[in-house]
């Protein structure tokens, strides 16, 4: 490795030491790096800028946080957390169970973990706590099952993802519901096992058939806002884009005129907050591609991948070195910064392996989906222990056991390939 690497990995490394914002440490080294390391001129990184934010691709995600913000201003969140707590609130630990479902059902429409730690946190610990549920387990499970708004589809950070590597966003989706499915699953078990026991709180009765299907009348229109999504996108009726417009559409309509949860006057609030968001996030798209843009003029991909192939050659070791990686990196850096700087630098190293780069790429999500609630930069942690007033270090150990399911499920599809993208093959995005 070249000095200059080093030292623009110093400057970056020393900047996030110091809480320096994530874009803003990004930008900044970059722009070092284009002074002292090369002779082009400052007027490139502007370029950079703008085409950064100057991509299609990005209405996708602009849409979907408007959309979930819709959802969260309204009633579509409680109705879904109703839906969840119907199937499974009679069950030992139900209450819990229908939180993790709820998680679920919020991320198929919003694609953003913050989103729904928000949206759902807020709901869901102080009813878990007050039925009986210890705050570690609540505090546990509402701090990572949010991870499932971006691993099941829409996902921003799959969004962002195929805008790197022309993957189709399509297939990429199908992959995402496979580990949600397995993740939701597996926090069931555990909260089953570990609630079957205990007696020192009720458990809802088991809901007749009728009390069924007062709930799913109640919660129609906001079930029909996932058929629409996934139907519209799957059955070619219109593409991501424009099932996320759709879908904000949609929203708006069901909760002014159905739901009557919002107000007109509301719509304006709602708007300007999204925009407030959109604008976070392609700030540090920004940020990250100008960096992006530093590295691939400074060749250091292609001596990565070179090196990398040099001193590994087993498609096994290398999945592992790259997730142990991204665990690290995921503490450190947010989803959006990580996929753009470290998708162009894995991506040339995949074909050497025989690694599909939609395969690829539900890793790089799920990982970084994980990274939300890893400390010491997991912004998840730091939203739930601001609700319960606790600290980051008792919240941490509150997650141990969920992040546990969700690594064991990282294994499962990191070196099972052939189960994640058997739906893609089957609706014809993957040969």
């Amino acid at each position: 490795m070249e000095a200059s690497h080093l030292v623009i990995l110093g400057i970056l490394l020393g900047c996030m030491a110091t809480l320096v914002p994530v874009f803003m440490c990004l930008f900044f080294t970059a722009f070092l790096g284009f002074i002292f390391f090369t002779d082009l001129p400052l007027l490139l990184l502007t370029q950079t800028i703008f085409r950064s934010m100057d991509k299609f691709a990005l209405v996708v995600v602009l849409y979907f946080i408007l959309c979930g913000n819709i959802m969260t201003a309204g009633s579509i969140v409680g109705r879904l957390i109703k839906v969840a707590n119907v199937l499974v609130s009679w069950l030992p630990g139900g209450l819990g169970m229908a939180g993790v479902l709820g998680c679920g059902l919020f991320g198929a429409i919003s694609g953003s973990t913050v989103a729904t730690v928000v949206a759902l946190g807020g709901f869901m610990i102080p009813a878990l706590i007050e039925n009986g549920y210890r705050e570690k387990y609540t505090l546990g499970v509402m701090t990572t099952s949010p991870n499932l708004g971006v691993i099941i589809p829409p996902s921003i950070g799959m969004i962002l993802y195929c805008m790197i590597s022309n993957v189709s966003l399509e297939g990429l989706f199908l992959t995402g519901f496979l580990p949600g499915v397995l993740i939701m699953i597996g926090v069931c078990l555990y909260t089953y096992i570990i609630h079957r026991n205990r007696t020192d709180f009720v458990r809802m009765p088991v809901p007749n058939i009728t009390e069924v299907l007062s709930v799913l009348k109640e919660g129609f229109w906001s079930l029909m806002l996932i058929v629409i999504i996934f139907g519209g996108i799957f059955s070619g009726a219109f593409t991501a884009n424009e099932a996320a417009v759709v879908a904000c559409v949609y929203a708006f309509i069901v909760e002014l005129f159905i739901h009557k949860a919002i107000k007109i006057r509301d719509v304006k609030r709602i708007t300007v907050n999204s925009a407030v968001t959109s604008a976070t996030l392609l700030i540090i798209v920004a940020g990250a591609t100008c960096f992006g843009r530093y590295l691939t003029l400074a060749d250091i991909p292609n001596q990565i991948t070179e090196a990398v192939m040099a001193s590994i050659h087993s498609p096994i070791v290398f999945l592992l070195v790259v997730n142990l990686l991204l665990v690290v990196v995921g503490m450190f850096m947010d989803i959006i910064s990580a996929t753009l700087i470290l998708g162009p630098v894995f991506l040339p190293m995949l074909a050497g392996f025989n690694i599909d780069p939609m395969h690829f790429g539900l890793i790089l999500t799920v990982n970084l989906a994980i990274a939300y609630c890893t400390p010491p930069m997991g912004v998840s942690l730091y939203i739930t222990g601001a609700m319960a007033n606790k600290s980051l270090i008792y919240v941490s150990r509150a997650v141990i056991p969920f992040l546990i399911i969700q690594y064991a499920v990282l294994a499962v599809i990191t070196y099972l390939p052939d189960v994640v993208l058997w739906l893609p093959r089957v609706f014809g995005f993957l040969e």
